[in-house]
């Protein structure tokens, strides 16, 4: 399992990406404009997305995978606007 950094310098696979993200960013819109909140909309994905993860590469590779989730989080790895 990679970085899955959107920064990548592998153009093909960054425009997937960011593509990706696209999508992802749609269906919360969506969701929200349906009534769901927020929250309960970022919590189904995340558990989505950690299911898939788990399908594809198994329960360990994942658990260490998550493991680097808080530094990146600190250092700002998903903040794209001004930092709290």
């Amino acid at each position: 399992m990679n970085d899955n950094d959107l920064s990548t310098s592998d153009e093909a696979l960054g425009r997937d990406k960011r593509a990706a993200l696209k999508y992802v960013d749609q269906a919360f819109a969506e969701a929200e404009l349906d009534g769901i909140d927020g929250d309960c909309v970022v919590q189904a994905a995340l558990f989505a997305a950690f299911r898939h993860l788990v399908e594809i590469y198994g329960e360990e590779p994942t658990a260490v995978y998550a493991e680097a989730l808080p530094n990146r989080i600190r250092e700002g790895g998903f903040t794209t606007g001004p930092r709290h």
